[in-house]
């Protein structure tokens, strides 16, 4: 009997019951995509960090013997994808599984989240930033936003750079590993504009900015773009559908007054999913 008949994706992050984020986007964002979902969680949150308050459970001690159970089923992945990782173990131990589970057709999405507007999250250390440069090197896609790419490339961070600062930094990301980069959601007046790199080209979408920034807009990007890589679907085409996807929900999310840490209402959306 093979568990191995559909494809699957596995997702390595934080589950938040509330607050559309990590693994309660992915999820069946990937699953309407008609790729099979399976989860290994880092921690568990009632509601994500945004919240003024939320209740947390770290998983790490708890992940070696989770992962275990999916080698003696011999599970084989078209897919990974990680998130939010909350300390050196935890990318050692995305590490390990990187190197156990991938194949040389498995599409490895690695979302460096590390830090936003120039500044690192407060859980991170220099030493962690270390060790995620390591873990891109496994990538296929990474989707850093511009604050990420600086620090993945020691290049000083600034709000506003030019295409061929862009350009530059592209190209020392693709050093570390990665064959195909998007950097999201670079701030340009009015405009949030995705610089794309692959094969060696370097594209620029550019897309007028809706409302505030929202919690779990990364994890909807992300998880869209690692279902359109295994079905096949080309990186630049699959950038814009997603970016497609999260502007339309954040213009129902802001019709239904939806807060903005309550994140995006996707579920209007979802099956237009493909």
């Amino acid at each position: 009997m093979s568990h191995n008949n559909q494809k699957k994706i596995a997702v390595i992050n934080d589950f938040s019951g509330y607050g559309r984020c990590s693994v309660a986007v992915e999820l069946p964002i990937i699953s309407a995509m008609k790729l099979q979902c399976c989860v290994v969680p880092t921690s568990i949150f009632s509601n994500h960090s945004g919240y003024e308050d939320f209740f947390f459970d770290d998983y790490t001690d708890k992940m070696h013997r989770y992962i275990e159970q999916w080698k003696k089923l011999d599970l084989r992945f078209e897919g990974i994808a990680t998130g939010f990782l909350g300390s050196v173990k935890q990318i050692e131990i995305v590490s390990e599984f990187i190197n156990e589970f991938k194949n040389v057709d498995t599409q490895v999405v690695i979302d460096p989240v590390i830090g936003d507007d120039g500044v690192a999250y407060s859980t991170y250390t220099d030493e962690m930033c270390r060790e995620m440069k390591k873990l891109v090197s496994y990538a296929n896609i990474i989707t850093p936003n511009l604050t990420e790419a600086c620090m993945l490339t020691d290049t000083v961070y600034k709000e506003s750079m030019s295409r061929d600062e862009i350009e530059v930094m592209l190209k020392k990301l693709s050093d570390l590993g990665p064959e195909k980069i998007v950097v999201t959601g670079m701030k340009q007046g009015k405009y949030l504009t995705d610089a794309i790199y692959e094969n060696h080209k370097i594209h620029f979408l550019k897309n007028l900015k809706i409302g505030k920034e929202r919690a779990g807009t990364g994890d909807v990007f992300a998880a869209i773009i690692a279902a359109d890589a295994v079905n096949g679907v080309g990186f630049k085409t699959s950038v814009m559908r997603a970016t497609e996807f999260i502007r339309k929900c954040i213009v129902r999310s802001i019709e239904l007054d939806i807060p903005k840490e309550d994140g995006i209402c996707f579920e209007e959306y979802l099956t237009t999913l493909k």
